[in-house]
């Protein structure tokens, strides 16, 4: 979860799939970024030795390796997570943690995934129409989530729906939404058997 207001649209969606994949049996690893005090700020030592001395870094770096499926959301902000999930990514999905190399390579060459995970799916809340995000901005997140995140560190079943346009939507347009992402996250999960949930 990358929201900054507890009250906002994207926990309501987060804490309804939590919910949902609880009831159905799935192990859930919840994690509010902002309620927890996530620092996405990376230390210039963490950088160059890939090693965090923070517990909370490790504590999200041991759940990731062993998770079945990652659901991650948040509002789209400049065609961007918001900039605490974007450190969440620079400070966890570390090398050796969700991507290697092969052997002899620099980090130059292509990367081998190292998630177990089998599924990532996205929500996103947005405030732009769709066809101008296309048009003008090429949906600049589908490419991140898809290709730079989950593709290079192994996940290559993905899923991802965007609710717009929030500023003027109804409540009942926003409960409408709700189910609709949790009968999508009860499908893709049910599809990959005994998975749990990050």
């Amino acid at each position: 979860m990358g929201a900054n207001h507890s009250i906002s649209c994207n926990h309501a969606v987060a804490q309804v799939i939590a919910e949902t994949l609880k009831a159905n049996g799935h192990e859930v690893f919840w994690h509010d970024l902002h309620q927890e005090g996530f620092n996405p700020v990376m230390p210039s030592n963490e950088l160059v030795n890939d090693n965090s001395e923070d517990p909370l870094i490790t504590a999200h770096q041991e759940e990731i390796k062993v998770v079945d499926g990652i659901i991650i959301v948040h509002p789209n902000w400049w065609g961007q997570p918001p900039v605490i999930l974007k450190g969440w990514v620079d400070r966890v999905l570390r090398q050796e943690i969700a991507y290697t190399f092969p052997d002899n390579d620099s980090g130059g060459g292509l990367p081998i995934g190292l998630l177990k995970a089998k599924v990532g799916i996205v929500f996103n809340t947005s405030n732009t129409p769709a066809q101008r995000e296309d048009a003008v901005f090429s949906d600049p997140l589908q490419r991140i989530w898809k290709d730079c995140i989950f593709g290079f560190c192994g996940v290559h079943t993905f899923d991802r729906r965007m609710f717009r346009i929030v500023a003027d939507s109804t409540a009942l347009e926003r409960q409408l939404c709700w189910r609709k992402q949790k009968s999508l996250s009860i499908a893709i999960f049910r599809a990959v058997s005994g998975i749990r949930a990050e």
